[in-house]
């Protein structure tokens, strides 16, 4: 017998902050837990939000930015996004994404391949470890009407 698919709606997801005081949230779509070798994630960032330095050893992560603009710095290397740009970083670069905008939020959808590598626990379980929150309606909105736009150019 094979496996169902696996189905969510936005409303039933959930969004999380590693730390508490951390200025950027993530809502797992899937990730080891469900079957699957690599994590996806909306993430959202406060204006002006930034992630810590962090790493991966084993895993490319790709961002596909759906709204907003912000700044990527990986290694020696900066670059602004915005809404319509893919980004992918290496595995082991060390990187953070901020969020530019004084009043608007920065959102993208998150792809960590491999996420496991080596590990026995990944970035999946740092996330869904982590404080939980409610994606509000300005998320959702901002989410769908981001990819609308970015169909739109």
């Amino acid at each position: 017998m094979t496996e169902a698919p696996i189905l969510k709606h936005i409303d039933d997801l959930t969004t999380h902050r590693i730390a508490p005081g951390d200025t950027v949230k993530l809502a797992h779509l899937t990730g080891p837990s469900e079957g699957s070798p690599t994590s996806v994630f909306f993430e959202i960032w406060d204006p002006q939000g930034v992630q810590p330095d962090n790493s991966h050893p084993d895993s490319v992560e790709i961002f596909i930015f759906l709204n907003g603009v912000g700044r990527a710095v990986s290694d020696e290397h900066t670059v602004d996004v915005r809404a319509g740009d893919v980004l992918v970083l290496p595995s082991g670069s060390v990187h953070h994404i901020e969020n530019t905008s004084t009043t608007e939020r920065l959102y993208a959808v998150t792809i960590m391949a491999n996420d496991l590598g080596s590990m026995e626990k990944g970035f999946e379980d740092l996330v869904t470890t982590g404080t939980p929150e409610v994606l509000d309606a300005a998320d959702k909105a901002a989410i769908f009407t981001g990819l609308a736009a970015i169909a739109g150019r």
